[in-house]
């Protein structure tokens, strides 16, 4: 009797603890609960509400914890129980609870209440059929390929694996515009609840996803498939983000500057010799200084960057509206009254390798401490690779671990063998993408260079037939714009599954520089204050009308965590 009781008794607390994982963890497959009435609705918004608010604060805790251990050793002693306290408890992680908690009772009344308010629109049971997801969906070896039918082949071909197991998945039976509606105006409100300082990066976020989705659901329907689109949607957004780095800061967000900046290993005062010399063809003298004084600097660039500045200062001021390399042939004189540098150099319009001067960080500058462009091409590869490493190991191995964890418990040095894999992979990606950035970025200064001297020289004939203007093209905004986007194709050194995830990742930050230039030109209109949850509102609208009808079309993550903090309604 004793063990019978015990057996009772672990039964019963087996069965405690599924159901305390079941408000923490949605289980999938769970069934649409039926709502026939507003209270209804209202009750069950409710109680999802408190739900996410609280998975949310859970989240948001646990994440600002493990930051506040990172930095704490440089905290003193006495300001660590509070750094502790606050990012438990603090401002920004009551915040993200509430914004959550308010999107998910907001959506879960409206995606409910609609068809009861509105009943002469509600979907017919032939159109059910269509908006549906299947009760199960087959894994492909349980059907033959002649015996799936088009629809079935085009979710399998946009689903992966991972995929097929979470469309265990049911979804409420609405109206597009229902979904629509309900994830414009929670999404809207509900971003309200959050920090103006993060608004922008949640809005821009949820508003490329729902263009993915948007696109992904389009592009189904009409069967066809842009080749390469990730990796062509990357590229144009890291144009657009390098020529903004150098050129156009101000478009960035300060933090997103400072990162690219490590990430390139490129002296921040070359980049802003380069922004000064190409705006205003000056520059900041104690930025020469502060890389002269660098112990890394090579005495081979020492001397060359010291040559610039003796050169630079004989020779007449670039007014800010002329083309250097037009206007310097005009005023200088000739060789029989040629100008004298302090290194005894003779500057003259007859020479034009004496007067040429780089107006942009040339070479020496972006790469100091190795003298040879050929060589600085190796060197800020295995520089990145061993910076990036750690952080991308981290983002390979937890998610490894953690969320599949039967399967490491089966095989785990096969988990772990692909997790090194895929971190070296990503860590070479980004190597790649520095190191090509560089290379190209010397080339195309040195062949300005090699152009400009032979069309100015006096014994050359064929060269001189080539307009200056297009030699300058190389140093025109739309190359440093191509730079980027060259320096974008390394993204194919990336595995083909993380592709789509790195340009949803960019593309905010390309979107939000090309945005702010355009209006500087009065070419869009000012959103003022309400531009966050205008963009907010117009993504979410687009998410959950693809979350609620065509979840397939959104990437795993999003259809997963969606999947998390509302359920199928």
């Amino acid at each position: 009797m004793a063990s019978f009781e015990n057996l009772v008794a672990m039964a019963n607390y087996q069965e405690g603890l599924r159901e305390a994982r079941k408000i923490i963890w949605r289980d999938r497959g769970q069934p649409v609960i039926e709502l026939d009435t507003l209270r209804e609705c209202l009750d069950h918004a409710l109680r999802g509400g408190l739900r996410s608010a609280g998975l949310a604060f859970s989240i948001r805790a646990l994440v600002n914890l493990v930051l506040a251990i990172i930095r704490i050793g440089n905290v003193p002693r006495d300001y660590r129980p509070a750094l502790i306290r606050h990012a438990l408890f603090g401002e920004d992680t009551w915040r993200f609870s509430a914004m959550l908690g308010t999107f998910t009772s907001l959506y879960k009344f409206l995606i409910n209440a609609l068809p009861i308010l509105i009943p002469a629109m509600n979907p017919s049971s032939k159109s059910n059929a269509s908006l549906e997801l299947p009760m199960h969906v087959t894994a492909p070896s349980e059907k033959a390929a002649g015996e799936l039918n088009p629809e079935d082949r085009r979710r399998q071909r946009l689903l992966s694996l991972t995929a097929h197991a979470q469309l265990v998945l049911i979804r409420k039976r609405v109206r597009r515009w229902h979904a629509a509606l309900a994830g414009a105006v929670a999404g809207g409100l509900a971003i309200m609840c959050e920090n103006r300082s993060r608004r922008g990066v949640i809005s821009q976020q949820m508003f490329v996803r729902g263009l993915q989705g948007s696109y992904n659901a389009y592009a189904a329907a009409r069967n066809f498939q842009f080749p390469y689109g990730d990796v062509i949607v990357f590229s144009l957004a890291c144009g657009q983000i390098m020529y903004a780095w150098l050129l156009r800061r101000d478009t960035l967000p300060r933090s997103y500057t400072a990162w690219i900046t490590s990430a390139s290993k490129v002296p921040p005062e070359a980049v802003r010799i380069n922004h000064d010399l190409v705006r205003t063809h000056g520059f900041n003298l104690k930025d020469f200084e502060t890389l002269l004084a660098k112990p890394d600097t090579t005495g081979r660039n020492k001397s060359v960057l010291l040559d610039f500045l003796d050169r630079f200062s004989i020779l007449p001021k670039v007014p800010t509206s002329e083309n250097p390399y037009t206007y310097l042939p005009t005023v200088l004189p000739s060789a029989s009254s040629a100008l004298m540098s302090s290194a005894g150099v003779a500057i003259s319009r007859d020479n034009p390798e004496s007067w040429y001067l780089p107006f942009y960080a040339q070479c020496r500058a972006t790469h100091p401490a190795v003298s040879s462009c050929t060589l600085s091409f190796f060197d800020r590869f295995f520089a990145v690779f061993k910076w990036i490493l750690p952080i991308y190991g981290g983002l390979h191995f937890v998610p490894a671990v953690l969320f599949k964890m039967e399967a490491f418990k089966r095989d785990p040095g096969r988990v772990l063998v692909r997790a090194g894999l895929g971190s070296m992979r990503s860590s070479a990606f980004l190597g790649v993408f520095v190191s090509l950035y560089q290379i190209v970025f010397c080339s195309k200064h040195k062949l300005h260079r090699a152009l400009t001297i032979l069309r100015n020289s006096p014994t050359s004939v064929m060269f001189k037939h080539i307009p200056q203007w297009l030699i300058d093209w190389l140093l025109s905004k739309p190359a440093f714009w191509l730079t980027g986007w060259i320096a974008g194709l390394s993204i194919l050194v990336e595995a083909k599954r993380r592709r789509g995830e790195l340009a949803m990742y960019v593309l905010p930050k390309g979107l939000e520089s090309a945005w702010v230039m355009a209006r500087g030109k009065g070419l869009v209109f000012r959103t003022g204050k309400w531009g966050d949850v205008i963009l907010t509102a117009m993504g979410m609208g687009m998410v959950m009308s693809a979350y609620q009808n065509d979840p397939q079309h959104l990437s795993g993550l999003v259809r997963r965590m969606l999947y998390q903090f509302i359920g199928p309604n």
